[in-house]
């Protein structure tokens, strides 16, 4: 078995790029993510929804990490991330009530409800941003729980948004937001973003990004030259018989 410690200290490495605990700082970020950031950042200042989904595998979960540390350099900007998407109400509320500094209990929903529009109703006095929930894997939220978030954001007779909340999760996702229960959450998403296959250029650039970053750029860059190396020929002696047609 090849120690991996071994393995690393040959090709220069700092860590092994193809094992999930990459740097959140060293991660590769998408062409299509610089947009999306910006939209977000948008709703941040004005609040509402934002999606992300797409197939297992595709790198959701990632772009989220992407987008907690992106918005986490901004002053004043209170971003929460939810843990336990699939809880039922009572302990969603406790979650929530948490991740932003609210005492509440389960037994005084109402309580809970009205001090956490206050919280964020403060929040957004003070600083001009609005409160950021995060919620991964949020296709196993229970529908009472998404209907509960979309009425504690709604302010002014839904003229306002009091928290801006990014929902990720798989392909089953955006067809929840057809259901009668949940086409009014659905109308208030303003940003999407739908992760797919990767084009070979992309795998490519992603390939770079991760060596470079690892540490390992000679590494690659004669690992790419072995690969698009012209193959030799073989001198005229080794050379392969020719057919010839006897007259």
């Amino acid at each position: 078995m090849i120690d991996e410690r071994k393995l690393m200290a040959l090709y220069g490495l700092r860590y092994n790029p193809f094992l999930p605990g990459i740097p959140p700082e060293d991660l590769w970020h998408p062409p299509e993510l610089k947009d999306f950031f910006f939209r977000v950042e948008t709703l941040v200042l004005d609040g509402g929804f934002a999606l992300i989904s797409g197939e297992n595998g595709a790198g959701k979960s990632k772009v989220l990490q992407l987008l907690a540390g992106h918005l986490s350099q901004i002053g004043d900007v209170v971003v929460g991330v939810m843990e336990r998407p699939q809880s039922k109400l009572g302990d969603w509320y406790r979650e929530l009530g948490g991740l932003f500094g609210v005492n509440l209990s389960p037994a005084n929903r109402y309580g809970g409800f009205k001090s956490l529009r206050e919280r964020w109703h403060e929040h957004l006095k003070n600083t001009f941003f609005h409160p950021v929930l995060l919620i991964d894997e949020a296709q196993i939220t229970p529908t009472e729980s998404l209907t509960e978030l979309r009425l504690l954001a709604s302010a002014n007779f839904d003229s306002e948004s009091l928290i801006s909340a990014v929902l990720c999760g798989d392909h089953t996702l955006p067809h929840r937001f057809r259901h009668d229960s949940l086409t009014a959450l659905g109308s208030r998403v303003r940003s999407r973003l739908n992760l797919g296959a990767r084009s070979a250029d992309d795998l490519r650039l992603f390939l770079d990004h991760l060596l470079d970053a690892a540490g390992a750029p000679r590494g690659r860059d004669e690992a790419a030259g072995e690969a698009d190396a012209p193959r030799p020929r073989l001198p005229p002696t080794q050379a392969a018989p020719q057919h010839r047609t006897i007259p």
